[in-house]
């Protein structure tokens, strides 16, 4: 009965183990996905703004006010800085008096051509010296105006490059102005993506692009691409583009970098998972399996890597099947057992580690 006993769990033990061997040999087998797709590219960014100029001192002189503040936003016509006047005030007085005596001898001259007195041509005269005497006046009040310095438009001001009492000469900085309510966005696009890109865009779309700011968070607002510039630059191989991104709540500021996130549409893409691959001298492989069951390495290229999955371009169509897990525990032409799991469940479940 020992004997007996002994053989049955032998037998129990020989069974379990062949099982459990025939488990172990089974791998998880799929196709490549066929389906529409995009590719989000980071690039690295600088942000302008649309408008950004400086304020320069239009008149020598002394700065005697100045009525903001470094930061501050203003009002398109509101005062920012006062020039000494003085000298420019008296210049226009002289040149209303100039215009005053010009009036009284044009009329007194038009009453005398009236009467025949005086020759035509002398009234003439007289109208010229006195729209001279005008012209002088206009232009006096034109370096009035310029010893006041206007906001052009809605901005913010940035740091002073004077201070009250400094002596200024004809183009003197002041300081900066930024309008902020939109901004443009520059970024690089290597020649090669730039024309994977367009190849990919219809003309007739409209590009949009996110922004992710210095801090890792994206900017709550979607920008678009208006310009794409008419020249590559020869020593980098790279085309400027430029994106629009409205500015509400002025987070925004001239100066700023960032990363610019770029959608590239891929139409009717081939994807597989990474894990699916191996590299044997910077060549990317998968084992494709045979009708037979039988593991054949196939190259493939690659056109594009997304997270956990990559594009192919060549080597695969949707119809071969291809080894997802256990690559390290096959080798080529070994004939294997295995489960076909559908394209789609493997793609939704690939937050799971490759073996």
């Amino acid at each position: 009965m020992l004997i007996g006993l002994c053989a049955v769990l032998f037998q129990v033990s020989c069974d379990h183990e062949e099982h459990h061997e025939e488990r172990k040999s089974e791998f998880l087998v799929s196709s490549p996905l066929r389906k529409d797709t995009s590719l989000v590219v980071d690039y690295v960014c600088q942000i302008k703004s649309i408008r950004h100029i400086e304020l320069m001192a239009q008149e020598r002189g002394y700065l005697t006010e100045i009525f903001v503040d470094e930061g501050q936003t203003v009002q398109k016509g509101q005062l920012l800085f006062q020039i000494m006047p003085n000298l420019y005030e008296a210049e226009k007085q002289k040149a209303q008096a100039e215009v005053s005596f010009a009036e009284i001898e044009f009329k007194n001259t038009k009453k005398l051509a009236d009467s025949n007195v005086v020759a035509p041509n002398e009234l003439a005269m007289a109208q010229a010296k006195l729209d001279h005497a005008k012209a002088e006046l206009a232009l006096a009040q034109v370096h009035l105006d310029f010893t006041k310095i206007r906001a052009p438009f809605d901005g913010i001001i940035d740091r002073f490059h004077v201070r009250e009492g400094s002596l200024l000469e004809e183009g003197d900085l002041l300081t900066n102005l930024s309008d902020n309510s939109k901004m443009w966005v520059y970024y690089n696009v290597p020649e090669a993506e730039y024309l994977d890109y367009q190849a990919q865009v219809k003309s007739d779309s409209l590009i949009r692009v996110s922004l992710k700011l210095a801090n890792n968070k994206m900017f709550p607002h979607e920008g678009r691409v208006e310009t794409i510039e008419a020249d590559f630059n020869n020593e980098t191989g790279n085309i400027p583009f430029r994106a629009t991104f409205p500015n509400p709540e002025r987070l925004l500021r001239h100066g700023e970098t960032g990363s610019v996130q770029m959608h590239v549409p891929f139409e009717n893409a081939l994807l597989i998972p990474q894990k699916a691959t191996f590299e044997v001298l910077d060549k990317k492989f998968v084992y494709t399996i045979t009708d037979e069951g039988v593991v054949v390495p196939t190259e493939i290229v690659v056109a594009a890597e997304l997270q956990h999955l990559f594009i192919v371009q060549e080597g695969l169509d949707e119809n071969d099947r291809i080894l997802l897990e256990g690559l390290r525990r096959v080798k080529a032409n070994d004939e294997i057992s295995y489960h076909f799991a559908s394209p789609d469940s493997v793609i939704n479940h690939l937050n799971l580690y490759a073996e």
